[in-house]
């Protein structure tokens, strides 16, 4: 814009990016909205134009390790309002950030102000150089900054009354509970079978609750926390992804695409447009094998037998036959889902995926979605509560359960054999 200074027209852009998340809905209090108006996000990403840096629903990668993968990053705007909304912080608290990057830090001292204080962590000295450099910068130098693996936290900060973590989480760990006052929140992008969602956890004494989940990415946790899938690939451009623990013969599945697909039309559906979120984890805690499918579009198109559908990500294996779940254009914006299945005997396996679409499609479609309880992972069965689904991981038990319908009200609850 001619007669525009670079520090005009970041500001026209910051108000312009805080305009369009509270449209969203995303931004919905005046104290996130007055924090992301004042914080000049260009500080944090100097290496980027002001366009990139304030484009409202994606991220920029400010790290990449030698095969390309994200190490480090400025999460999108869209993210970090609603992580700072879910977290309801209040001025005098004292927060732990884990993951660095100076942006979100930024955003915490201004919202704990000055009689609060705010400790950012990160395993990486690249990040928290540059960290330290930028709050500098910015005017944020009383921000702790600390280099540090954050599987054990920040002792010498705590108690904390919130945890805000900025990485992907596989796990819990106990010095996140430990270091959190009872009644204290934490947020994390937590994965529960292959699916991250940013949950809003409350202490109480040693379990948490969650307050609300969302759908968000985040780049992986590294050091002692990091967690490795297990991959199986099938042929060139298609692979499955087995977050928790994958089955023990995954040879049994040789040749399973060699085999004639069948297409069962579940008769649930979506629009375009219409989030997804409740329908894949639904599958993912109610059908067993469930994985995630990853397919290259274009190896796909170039196979002499390529996968019919649009795919979702999500699938399932039993024994030596496998499905996956697809979508299929009906005309406008309606989209059906169906479930297309290979093996030596598929027929099962398809109709128990097509079913549970019914079921989410009758009783979950547009709902709030699961509740989260998180356990230490040493907590006998019998201190459990009732819950539909219950995984183990290396520090905590993470039990998730669904709403119940008025016409199901009364009926037991669902348990999954592969992950009591």
């Amino acid at each position: 814009m001619t007669g525009t200074t670079p520090g005009e027209r970041a500001t026209q852009l910051r108000n312009q990016t805080v305009d369009a998340l509270k449209e969203a809905g995303t931004i919905v209090s005046a104290r996130v909205e007055a924090v992301m108006r004042a914080v000049p996000r260009e500080f944090f990403a100097p290496e980027a134009d002001l366009e990139a840096v304030y484009e409202p629903w994606n991220g920029l990668v400010t790290k990449q390790d030698d095969r390309g993968r994200a190490l480090s990053s400025l999460s999108a705007p869209d993210a970090q309002a609603h992580m700072l909304e879910q977290a309801r912080i209040e001025p005098g608290m004292n927060v732990l950030e884990i993951g660095s990057g100076g942006m979100n830090a930024a955003y915490l001292s201004e919202m704990v102000g000055p009689t609060g204080r705010v400790t950012t962590v990160d395993i990486d000295r690249f990040v928290t150089d540059r960290t330290s450099r930028f709050l500098e910068q910015a005017g944020y130098s009383r921000v702790n900054v600390v280099l540090a693996d954050a599987e054990y936290g920040v002792p010498e900060h705590a108690p904390y009354d919130r945890i805000l973590v900025t990485v992907g989480s596989w796990d819990v760990p106990p010095a996140w509970i430990d270091q959190l006052v009872d009644g204290g929140m934490l947020v994390v992008p937590l994965k529960v079978m292959g699916l991250m969602r940013t949950v809003a956890l409350v202490r109480e004494s040693d379990r948490l609750v969650s307050e609300s989940a969302r759908l968000f990415g985040f780049v992986p946790m590294q050091g002692a926390g990091a967690h490795d899938s297990t991959e199986l690939v099938l042929r060139e451009g298609v692979r499955l992804v087995f977050d928790e623990q994958s089955p023990t013969d995954l040879s049994r599945l040789d040749g399973v695409l060699n085999h004639d697909p069948i297409v069962v039309d579940s008769g649930a559906g979506l629009r375009l447009g219409e989030p997804w979120a409740t329908m894949q984890m639904w599958l993912a805690t109610t059908v067993p094998g469930f994985c995630r499918i990853m397919v290259d579009s274009k190896a796909n198109e170039a196979s002499p037998r390529p996968l019919g559908g649009i795919y979702t990500g999500m699938a399932a294996i039993d024994d030596a036959n496998l499905a996956y779940v697809a979508s299929r254009r009906l005309g406008g914006k309606d989209l059906t889902l169906e479930v297309h299945a290979y093996g030596p005997n598929p027929a099962g396996l398809a109709e128990v995926v097509a079913e549970q679409l019914r079921i989410w499609d009758r009783d979950h479609r547009g709902g709030p979605g699961p509740q989260y309880l998180v356990y230490p992972a040493s907590t006998p069965d019998e201190q459990l509560p009732e819950a539909d689904f219950v995984v183990g991981k290396r520090h905590s038990r993470v039990l998730i359960s669904w709403p119940r319908p008025a016409n199901t009200l009364g009926q037991d609850t669902l348990q999954h054999p592969n992950h009591q």
